[in-house]
């Protein structure tokens, strides 16, 4: 277990390092940072002072090693739009996009493991149809489009629930089922393929031929094997999520990370989109590390 964990974290660290790189190359690939800075009526010469005053005018790997060495620290510098500390601006921001984002998920696996396991257990017939209907529709469903549809049914017409804000809990409802939705699918699909096969093995006969009740079997044998390979699929979903909720923060004006970089893009504040980029892309390795070694725990031959 220790090689293992070893080996995964050599890996993780590996990824670490290509999206330090990558997010820092892409800001430099997209223009003239202290063009951009200035603005479109800015003199040359005041063009030249941004860009001694920023280190732009050092060598571009002088200026990687300085930003990743102060980015270990988490000093991201400071924005340039909002006028502070680029950390502040996350740390503010970053418990909404999180509780989205655990709502979310919890809203997915609320729905698509039942589901799933049910299209299982009622293969080949119109309930296992209708999930996997369900699955196509949530997968091939622009998740602004469903937002948009939801706000239009529960908050314009029915009355019942906030159309934007993050005052209240009310006003997570909608976000959260719509981002649940898109990562339902994939667990859903999951989650009944590892039932199909859990449920056709040999121990899962033994235990039927014993009498055990079927719902003994189907919880404690069936599920509780055919769930592990979700863990990991739950973790990445929800570093999807984090990544995606930039689009329906945008649309249900939630004052998130995602709102956060919308606004960063459209204004060029550079310091604030690299370092949201960055803060997520590293969630999303350690949330990644993290499920493979918990499946290593619960299945030794994942250690193989």
């Amino acid at each position: 277990m220790l090689r293992f964990m070893i080996q995964r974290s050599l890996v993780a660290l590996a990824v670490a390092v290509t999206v330090s790189v990558a997010s820092f190359m892409l800001l430099h690939l997209s223009g003239d940072l202290a063009t951009a800075i200035a603005g479109p009526e800015a003199t040359s010469v005041q063009v030249e002072a941004i860009r001694t005053q920023y280190g732009l005018d050092q060598p571009l790997l002088t200026q990687f090693f300085a930003w990743a060495a102060r980015a270990i620290q988490l000093d991201f510098g400071n924005s340039f739009y909002f006028r502070e500390s680029v950390i502040d601006l996350l740390a503010a921001r970053m418990p909404i996009t999180l509780f989205l984002g655990v709502v979310a998920l919890a809203v997915a696996l609320f729905v698509a493991i039942p589901l799933g396991v049910l299209a299982a257990v009622k293969r080949d017939t119109w309930i296992d149809r209708a999930a996997l209907s369900v699955s196509v529709l949530g997968q091939a469903m622009p998740s602004f489009w469903f937002g948009l549809t939801l706000i239009m049914i529960f908050s314009v017409n029915l009355r019942w629930l906030p159309v934007s804000g993050n005052t209240t809990w009310k006003h997570f409802v909608l976000p959260a089922i719509a981002l649940g939705y898109y990562a339902m699918p994939a667990v859903m699909r999951l989650t009944r393929n590892g039932m199909l096969e859990v449920l056709a093995s040999d121990y899962v006969r033994t235990a039927r031929a014993k009498g055990l009740p079927p719902r003994k079997i189907l919880i404690r044998h069936a599920l509780r094997n055919a769930v592990i390979p979700v863990i990991a699929l739950a973790a990445v979903q929800f570093g999807f999520m984090l990544g995606g909720s930039i689009v329906i923060e945008a649309v249900f004006s939630l004052q998130g990370l995602g709102q956060l970089a919308w606004e960063s893009i459209a204004r060029n504040d550079f310091p604030v989109v690299q370092a949201i980029v960055l803060v997520l892309a590293m969630i999303y390795i350690a949330l990644t590390l993290a499920a493979d070694l918990l499946n290593a725990f619960l299945d030794p031959r994942l250690r193989q």
